[in-house]
């Protein structure tokens, strides 16, 4: 049985320490009672059909993605065995009617896994929001994950997140980026949900296909969150996540990064595949020669590239105007034409 990791835990953090002190440490910790003051969460606390009364009240008819995993799925939404799809089926359904299945599932001892995901709360229940703020985001828009019990494997998210746990329990397993390929990652561009997964079925770990498991477990964090509760994940950092009740809710707030509603173009993932593409037939040693230019450039391991560099030479490496990043951008879409 693993033994887990204990996250930093704080009961309240004031905004600004948050984002001066904690967030640029990227590093991540678990907020107690971030949202315990939200008359969502307390309507959750009451009951199910509290919880699902209360949504119903800012509901105006707008379909949403569902997902559904059959119970031989063992309420994990992930690859099919033989990876030429996935395990549940999605489509558009009203969130009244979701609702009131998820409701309907509660006394049944065997059940699919039904899950809404990633809507933006201001579109499918407008005026939710201004009547559960945070201090922290103003101007992000949350996004809704409804659902009973389910689990999402080990995956990675290109943005700086905030997720509050609103209905249920839920338990979070956390991996560093140093640990990324002890994870086994799946493919950059066939995914479960968009967001690259693990291979490794973290409840059932092929320890003799997965080896290097052990070593990102041994590095591994876990906690179990209760309505109200909110967790920083930091971005790039590996999270499992289960659902633990049979009706769970979660609010995220994605800022900083390409999962963000202000994502830059290209993104860091994009990226990535570019570089994927450009030196896929490099040897071992053209790599590592390039691996010192991204060291020097990209991620300044020695001296900044820019600081004896004349200003108005510096191009990509100082100040960027919106005209110049047109212009690089307009380049790149040229080139890449060829």
């Amino acid at each position: 049985m693993a033994i887990y990791k204990a996250l930093p835990e704080f009961h309240g953090l004031a905004t600004e320490q948050f984002f001066a002190e904690y967030a640029p440490r990227a590093q991540p910790l678990v907020i107690r009672g971030f949202a315990q003051q939200w008359p969502l969460v307390a309507a959750a606390k009451i009951s199910p059909e509290g919880f699902v009364n209360y949504l119903l009240r800012f509901y105006q008819g707008k379909k949403a993605r569902i997902f559904v995993a059959p119970p031989a799925a063992n309420k994990r939404f992930y690859y099919n065995e033989a990876m030429t799809g996935v395990n549940y089926l999605s489509g558009e359904e009203r969130l009244d009617l979701f609702l009131g299945r998820l409701l309907e599932l509660l006394p049944r001892a065997e059940y699919p896994a039904i899950s809404l995901q990633n809507s933006l709360i201001e579109e499918l229940l407008p005026g939710l929001v201004s009547e559960n703020p945070t201090g922290y985001f103003p101007d992000v828009m949350p996004r809704l994950w409804i659902g009973n019990e389910g689990i999402v494997s080990a995956h990675y998210d290109g943005a700086d997140n905030i997720a509050c746990v609103v209905a249920g329990r839920r338990r979070f397993i956390l991996f560093p980026p140093e640990q990324t390929a002890n994870l086994y990652p799946g493919p950059l561009n066939f995914t479960p949900a968009g967001a690259p997964t693990s291979m490794v079925d973290l409840n059932a770990p092929d320890v003799n296909r997965y080896p290097n498991f052990s070593i990102a477990l041994a590095n591994a964090y876990s906690v179990e969150l209760e309505p109200g509760d909110a967790i920083f994940i930091p971005m790039l950092w590996w999270h499992h996540v289960e659902s633990l009740e049979k009706v769970n809710a979660l609010m995220n707030y994605w800022w900083n990064g390409s999962s963000s509603p202000h994502a830059i173009s290209p993104s860091p993932i994009d990226s990535l595949n570019i570089a994927l593409l450009a030196m896929r037939d490099l040897t071992p040693a053209q790599r590592n020669a390039w691996r010192q230019m991204f060291d020097h450039y990209l991620f300044k391991q020695g001296v900044d590239p820019a600081s004896y560099i004349p200003e108005h030479q510096q191009h990509l490496l100082g100040k960027l105007e919106p005209d110049y990043i047109r212009a690089i951008k307009d380049y790149f879409i040229e080139k890449l034409k060829k």
